[in-house]
């Protein structure tokens, strides 16, 4: 069994509270974890009101397997929230 670890850095420009970095970024996170069963979690800057850090976790049977799906949840994140710019990414792989 392996499990995938990906960290997703966005800027949020348009974000003047934490209450409304808070609607921008919930939605996010229920559906990246309806559609690819994953786990979700903002793991950094919660008291930052422009950046956010999200924790993805996959568990698969093969390591390639959690890292196809982790590099199809980077992909969906671009291709959905275009506002929401991702300023970094870091993909682990544990075996």
């Amino acid at each position: 069994m392996s499990v995938g670890l990906l960290w997703l850095d966005f800027y949020l420009p348009d974000c003047r509270s934490l209450k409304a970095k808070r609607s921008r970024i919930k939605p996010v996170i229920a559906r990246l974890h309806k559609e690819f069963n994953i786990s979700v979690a903002e793991v950094d800057y919660q008291d930052s009101w422009q950046r956010c850090q999200m924790l993805i976790a996959a568990a698969a049977n093969e390591p390639k397997r959690a890292e196809i799906v982790l590099t199809k949840v980077i992909r969906y994140v671009e291709r959905h929230w275009p506002d929401l710019p991702l300023t970094d990414e870091k993909l682990e792989i544990i075996h």
